[in-house]
């Protein structure tokens, strides 16, 4: 999920981050690159607490509608990409069929990336539930 940022500063105070597309979500940084790291630290723990309450994830703005809001003047806009695995999460263990020839490629694919079969499947539907999200 790539998510953008704005980030002001003053000549006072630390990097102040915000996140348009998560309202609520928001950190800071003595430095730019620190503001960059710390955003993304902020958007895993507020996605997380969106999941944990069956909250739905957000469709992502682009920049252009977000700019026109006042809150963002003056500010530096970036992006910050964050993957939905990295999002803490209970494992569940399931029972599912899968043709043996689909499995076959499955496992095959994985161990070539040095993947398990089920983070390949969970990579796998997440990456098909975000792009048929945002149609």
């Amino acid at each position: 999920m790539r998510l953008a940022i704005v980030i002001h500063k003053n000549e006072e105070s630390s990097y102040g981050v915000t996140v348009p597309d998560l309202p609520g979500c928001f950190s800071g940084a003595d430095s730019l690159d620190g503001a960059f790291a710390s955003a993304r630290e902020a958007i895993l723990l507020h996605l997380e607490g969106m999941l944990a309450n069956g909250e739905a994830l957000p469709r992502t703005k682009p920049i252009e509608e977000h700019s026109s809001n006042d809150d963002y003047r003056d500010g530096i806009w970036g992006f910050v990409d964050v993957d939905m695995a990295d999002v803490p999460d209970k494992a569940v263990r399931v029972n599912i069929t899968v043709p043996s020839r689909m499995l076959a490629a499955i496992d095959k694919w994985a161990e070539r990336e040095g993947e398990t079969r089920s983070g390949f499947l969970t990579k796998s539907a997440m990456e098909h539930i975000q792009v048929n999200s945002l149609q």
